[in-house]
């Protein structure tokens, strides 16, 4: 009995594994850092922060049915997202919007890149 509770345990294992490879760096540490507040698949509805999927090249600001708060409208307004504002924004929200809702601080250049590749990727 013992032998047929194995095989079902290690062929999850081998693909809970499989899954956790296939994921890259900046999916990794956007699901341990972001996912509390932004949801990131197409069509998925905004959390306490908005859906991020897409959001390279898009308008700042813009993300259908969130509320902004006035000091983040203010800041960003004529901004569009980009590689290098989303790098200025991971690296401190707060200099880029002061007085904004979001407080994040990602002082690893490194980290912020990878976030920044996964975020490339979601289109």
């Amino acid at each position: 009995m013992k032998t047929s509770l194995l095989l079902p345990l290690a062929a999850f294992l081998l693909l809970a594994a499989s899954l956790a490879q296939a994921q890259s760096p900046g999916q990794r540490l956007a699901q341990s850092a972001c996912t509390q507040c932004h949801s990131f698949g197409k069509g998925e509805p905004n959390g306490v922060g908005p859906n991020l999927y897409g959001l390279l090249g898009k308008p700042a600001a813009a993300s259908p049915g969130f509320t902004y708060s006035k000091q983040y409208l203010d800041a960003m307004k004529g901004k569009t997202w980009d590689r290098t504002l989303l790098d200025k924004w991971l690296a401190d929200t707060q200099a880029l919007a002061p007085g904004s809702t979001m407080a994040y601080f990602q002082d690893d250049p490194k980290k912020r890149a990878a976030l920044i590749e996964y975020m490339q990727s979601l289109k």
